[in-house]
């Protein structure tokens, strides 16, 4: 039996051989310096924040360079596979507006993007590596390597299936053939050329040169179930699909001699590796990486949720990215994150702590900035999904929505209350009489006059008033009921006062607002007008007998 018979005997109902796959995906057209880079999550759960920041990296290279970032779902290792995994994750990437250029649901002329479906493209390049003698089949049980871990230990070796540990790497051909004939059930291994003595060199874009042991590890690249280990897969893809960078979490920063490895066995070109921080939190006096499992704020879905815009997301995760991120766009107001260039050795080498706060921070400037319009139209479309009864408020009364979200907008300190768009309804559902007259609770912690309410309303309100007449009318009217027109008054003789003009405007916000903080109450009092301004009145005066 020839090499090529062998290997199609080991590796049986292969319908074509690596030359149709090498021809049917030919390098790509693009310009130069343009980087190809792939974002690939396990659909074992949903996308969170650390798969998101690797993601956003893949887009923003791939971006700048004028180049691709696909998406591709590594789903090998079905045992940890989650039910509608890789629904899930397209979702999520669905619900933040986030677009990759190739991938499951984009199409592509590299795909299929997802990995249980390109089954016969990796099996190919298992025979040729059979055939070039750069792997065997391996016939070890569980208990058997059990057995061999537990010697190892013993004997203070390094664990592994490796050297004179590697019972079945020298099995002839002819015991092998007899082995499956006898229905032994097997794994294909690579047979590695390496040797632990000898040094391999990554040239990590963000960690720098990086000395670690060459690889003399036989993996595991076939499983019994005749999908590939993750190892042989990515190392297939990212070479059929023209990856340039390959963008990852520093965990598999170790793995990197068996990567490099297997490119250099398969003869592929290697792509430039650079190897991201984690994103941490801080857990009582301890660091940890955040977990999907254990921190709700790592989910995407958890943002959605509060509808906060995907742009906040990007803001913060291009922050913790380049260390002089946010300096540029704190100098450049007028510009996006597309203007600025992302550079690798920017990247933090460390963790990066994330906080939730500076999140938030980010998110309320970044609405201030929003014009109401736009404040509104997300509202609106967020309001669909999330709260029904407002989406109908704002839905019916468009133009007096974008007005009252105005409100201390278009100034030189705007407003910052708003971080989500969940927050809209909070901030300003006394707004409208459907929700006012049902939702006010006034929880008065002293008397408010009024006889003065009605006064003012009766006969000085008028919303056609500037702001100056406006409040000039409230200093008119405060004496009349004892009040200081001028605080400086007040606090010189506060015995000569029932309070000051600032008491004054006090019972007038939490008469029509229930509230005692607000954003400009001229501008409420405006939109508000005469007649609902007093029917406010009197339910205020009918909820307070």
């Amino acid at each position: 039996m020839t090499r090529k018979e062998y290997s199609e005997f080991l590796v049986p109902n292969v319908e074509y051989d690596v030359t149709y796959y090498e021809n049917k995906y030919p390098a790509r057209t693009l310009e130069d310096g343009a980087m190809v880079t792939r974002f690939a999550p396990s659909p074992t759960g949903f996308v969170h924040m650390g798969s998101l920041y690797a993601s956003f990296i893949d887009l923003q290279m791939a971006k700048q360079s004028k180049g691709i970032a696909y998406i591709r779902i590594e789903d090998t290792d079905q045992k940890r596979e989650v039910e509608n995994g890789i629904e899930g994750i397209i979702k999520d990437f669905n619900n933040l507006g986030i677009s990759f250029n190739e991938g499951p649901s984009y199409g592509g002329e590299y795909g299929p993007y997802i990995q249980s479906e390109r089954g016969d493209i990796y099996r190919a390049y298992v025979r040729k590596l059979i055939e070039e003698d750069f792997a065997y089949p391996c016939f070890c049980t569980p208990e058997d390597l059990d057995e061999q871990r537990h010697i190892q230990e013993l004997e203070k070796e390094r664990i592994g299936y490796y050297g004179t540990w590697a019972k079945c790497r020298s099995l002839s051909m002819d015991e092998v053939i007899e082995k499956i004939n006898n229905g032994e059930k097997y794994i294909i291994r690579l047979k590695s050329p390496g040797s632990f003595n000898n040094k391999v060199v990554l040239h990590d874009l963000i960690k720098g040169n990086i000395e670690m042991p060459e690889n003399d590890i036989d993996i595991v690249i076939l499983k019994s179930d005749n999908l590939p280990t993750y190892h042989l897969a990515h190392a297939v893809d990212d070479h059929l699909m023209h990856t340039t960078h390959v963008i990852r979490g520093d965990e598999w920063v170790a793995s990197w001699p068996i990567h490099e490895q297997l490119f250099k066995v398969l003869n592929f070109e290697l792509p430039n590796y650079a190897h991201i921080a984690p994103i941490t939190i801080k857990e009582g006096n301890t660091i940890r990486k955040i977990s999907k499992r254990k921190d709700p704020e790592a989910a995407v879905s958890y943002y959605h949720k509060l509808g906060i815009p995907t742009e906040v997301i990007r803001l913060y995760l291009a922050t913790i990215n380049n260390s002089t991120f946010e300096a540029w766009y704190l100098q450049n107001p007028d510009k996006t994150i597309d203007d600025f260039i992302f550079e690798f050795d920017k990247c933090p080498i460390g963790g990066s702590l994330f906080d939730i706060q500076k999140l938030i921070s980010i998110s309320k400037v970044y609405f201030s900035a929003l014009k109401a319009s736009k404040v509104y139209e997300g509202a609106l479309e967020y309001t669909k999904e999330y709260d029904s009864e407002f989406n109908e408020l704002l839905a019916k009364y468009k133009e007096y929505s974008i007005n009252i979200l105005n409100i201390e907008k278009e100034v030189a300190r705007p407003r910052k209350d708003i971080s989500a768009y969940s927050d809209v309804r909070k901030y300003t559902w006394y707004m409208f009489d459907e929700l006012y007259f049902n939702e006010a609770k006034f929880e008065l912690d002293k008397e408010y006059n009024l006889e003065l309410l009605k006064d003012y309303f009766e006969n000085y309100f008028d919303e056609s008033d500037s702001k100056d007449d406006w409040f000039n009318k409230i200093k008119e009217l405060a004496p009349k009921y004892n009040y200081a027109s001028e605080t400086k008054a007040y606090k010189q003789e506060p015995e000569k006062y029932v309070g000051h003009i600032g008491d004054v405007c006090e019972a007038i916000r939490v008469a029509v607002t229930s509230l005692k903080a607000t954003p400009d109450l001229y501008e409420i009092l405006k939109y508000l007008g005469k007649e609902r301004a007093l029917k406010r009145i009197e339910f205020f005066e009918e909820c307070n007998k």
